[in-house]
């Protein structure tokens, strides 16, 4: 299985100041990726080398925002201070994995500023918001040639440092628990203090850096 994206909540000064905040530690700018209109959310992307994209997301002043999922988990993050929310796998198919999870997919899109409607279908932000340690499952139905990796800088993604129960992660992947990403290392952690990402380790042009 592969690593999609990570996602960072905007702290208390605005996803404007935190996207610069990780700009400056990564030494790349965070591009304007644009409004999930059925979230109530927007984001500021940084695509990654290997395929994968960093996001930092906000919750507007929008509905949306505390009805849906996303929205909630987002808005939740950043009123406890913000930081990392989430991590999100790709899978080709998710029929596997809307039976394990005994639900359907439901659709996403954001909507960019050069007007391209980017589209996918993801399941497990349920989960995320009920155990931060979980990821989600996205399946994008755009052109991979529109994925947010695409026009990325050499900053590469190289571990995850999760804290929580791998067997129980690895178990809602469908994964083995000694390899649940094909693409980047997982360091699990004790849970204390809350599960979840704790923290992302890249390499940028500047040297190894842990955000």
């Amino acid at each position: 299985m592969r690593l999609d994206h990570l996602s960072y909540a905007a702290g208390p000064d605005g996803l404007d100041s935190t996207a610069e905040r990780l700009a400056g530690e990564l030494g790349v700018e965070l591009v304007d990726g644009g409004i999930h209109p059925r979230f109530g959310t927007r984001n500021r992307v940084l695509p990654l080398a290997g395929g994968h994209y960093l996001e930092v997301v906000a919750a507007l002043d929008h509905p949306a925002a505390d009805k849906v999922p996303f929205g909630q988990a987002v808005k939740a993050r950043s009123e406890a201070g913000g930081g990392w929310l989430g991590w999100v796998v790709a899978v080709d198919d998710l029929a596997p994995v809307e039976e394990r999870l005994g639900r359907p997919a439901v659709g996403g899109h954001r909507l960019r500023p050069d007007g391209f409607d980017l589209v996918w279908r993801q399941i497990g932000v349920m989960g995320l918001m009920n155990d931060p340690q979980l990821p989600f499952f996205v399946h994008w139905e755009s052109d991979p040639a529109e994925h947010p990796s695409k026009g990325g800088h050499d900053v590469e993604l190289l571990s995850l440092d999760i804290a929580g129960d791998p067997h129980f992660v690895t178990a809602w992947l469908g994964e083995p628990e000694d390899h649940p990403l094909d693409d980047v290392d997982v360091r699990w952690l004790p849970p204390n203090g809350g599960p979840g990402v704790r923290s992302v380790r890249f390499r940028t042009g500047h040297g190894e850096v842990t955000v």
